[in-house]
């Protein structure tokens, strides 16, 4: 099937992409996650960090309709397809904002794939949801769990879960006899233990569920498949989420190579400086093209969906890598000081880039599939 001009984005998410812009850059919620992190810095020697978010930001957000941009009209949503969700991603990732919307927007789709118009008119009205879909491995396979069922009872241990103290529930892959199904539970019923992690605008967790009443969402059997038709929009919008990272590492780096004086010369005038920002440049724009290409082929090629997914996450993994690098380097003795925003973003770079699986891994699964 062939994709629409311009990857389908139209004025509308044009508008759209521009507002979450401005409203994110007033919000500067950077600034207000720094007060919460006191004595945290550390994460192995230091206190337990808390998942901060801002509620009245995020309460914005869902009047603002970020929520239910993806959610279908049957169920309350706008009914708009990844592209606009990805824009809105994009802009989160370049603001590094602390917020459960983008493992919502993960768990948007995978309810989407299954069908399940309940779960999805309770995130409409802003109810908050996040992924737990891996065992201890962390193998980014649907089949990695080690959560099993028994009826509509849950029993295991979910590891690696993205924003686990932000959301209201989480969507639990489980085993059950007749196969791989997927399953709503409360965060009340389920006991989170925090992971230290790197990242200090995202929190990690690994959720313990014991004997725990679940909802279905997806029956034994089905869970695989509803897993696999959902994994493109879920690397696609991590992607984009790096994509807008590396904008803001490319920008932040080349305003301060305007600044910084050496030498009685701005440290652009140097082809040294000079050549690795244009080849961030190179890179993010890369990765921004695969992004929206990938964006497109869910909402209208979905057989070819994943090949593209796999591409876009690949180059997101590689450009985070390098503009962090560069980013900090550049920025010389200053960037990797607490003081510094270049380091907030080159550990969420850093965490992003191996979630879902790195470059390496989506190019063994891309020779797969040709």
């Amino acid at each position: 099937m062939a994709q629409p001009q311009d990857f389908g984005f139209d004025d509308d998410i044009v508008m759209l992409k521009d507002a979450a812009n401005r409203f994110l850059g007033q919000r500067q919620t950077l600034v207000q996650l720094r007060s919460s992190l006191a004595g945290t810095e550390d994460p192995y020697r230091g206190k337990e960090r808390e998942g901060w978010y801002d509620p009245a930001a995020w309460q914005e957000m869902v009047d603002l309709g970020w929520a239910m941009l993806a959610v279908p009209e049957s169920a309350g949503g706008l009914g708009l397809g990844l592209v606009a969700a990805v824009a809105i991603q994009e802009e989160i990732g370049r603001a590094a904002c602390p917020t459960p919307l983008s493992s919502t927007l993960q768990a948007t789709f995978v309810l989407k794939e299954a069908q399940a118009d309940a779960h999805l008119a309770k995130i409409a009205e802003g109810s908050t949801m996040a992924l737990a879909l891996f065992g201890e491995d962390g193998t980014p396979d649907a089949d990695s769990t080690t959560v099993t069922a028994d009826g509509n009872k849950l029993s295991g241990t979910s590891c690696y879960v993205q924003d686990a103290q932000k959301v209201d529930g989480f969507i639990v892959a489980a085993k059950a006899p007749e196969g791989l199904g997927l399953y709503w539970v409360s965060k009340e019923s389920v006991t989170i233990h925090r992971a230290r992690i790197v990242d200090l605008t995202r929190d990690q967790a690994r959720i313990e569920i014991e004997d725990v009443e679940a909802e279905v969402i997806a029956e034994p059997g089905s869970g695989e498949q509803v897993m696999a038709r959902a994994l493109p929009a879920l690397l696609t919008l991590l992607a984009a989420d790096m994509a807008g990272a590396a904008e803001w590492q490319l920008q932040t780096t080349a305003d301060y190579a305007k600044l910084r004086v050496q030498f009685e010369r701005p440290i652009g005038f140097f082809q040294a400086v000079k050549h690795p920002i244009v080849n961030m440049m190179i890179a993010a724009d890369e990765t921004r093209s695969l992004v929206y290409n990938a964006a497109c082929a869910y909402d209208h090629d979905p057989e070819d969906a994943l090949r593209c997914a796999r591409m876009a996450k690949a180059s997101a993994s590689e450009t985070a890598a390098f503009c962090s690098n560069r980013s900090t380097q550049l920025h010389g003795g200053i960037g990797f000081t607490w003081e510094s925003d270049v380091q907030i973003y080159h550990k969420r770079q850093m965490h992003s880039q191996f979630l879902f699986g790195d470059a390496s891994w989506q190019r063994q699964k891309l020779a797969e599939l040709l």
